[in-house]
């Protein structure tokens, strides 16, 4: 039963999950903005050697940005959205 029920609270529109998921990336890119340009400028004129001359910065990267965008990451925004919205709701039948 805990499981269904936290199932149910997590649960969001497809739209909402894409809008959060947006917001996590955005998040992301902005707090490894400093892995980002390490390896941006690292890639600057090479073509395939890119691939192993810069692997240090782009695991670099990838690892920031795992920190932002994983699952829990976004479970724990939803929860947060949920929240939002039943406080929201609340509010309304409070004042009505």
């Amino acid at each position: 039963m805990g499981y269904v029920q936290e199932a149910r609270e997590n649960h969001v529109k497809k739209k909402v999950e894409e809008a959060l998921r947006s917001k996590m990336k955005q998040k992301a890119l902005k707090e490894c903005e400093h892995y980002t340009s390490k390896y941006a400028e690292c890639a600057m004129g090479r073509t395939l050697s890119v691939v192993w001359q810069c692997r240090k910065q782009a695991k670099e990267l990838n690892n920031c940005l795992h920190q932002y965008t994983c699952d829990s990451v976004l479970e724990d925004m939803k929860k947060e959205y949920t929240l939002q919205q039943d406080g929201k709701g609340s509010l309304n039948l409070g004042s009505s």
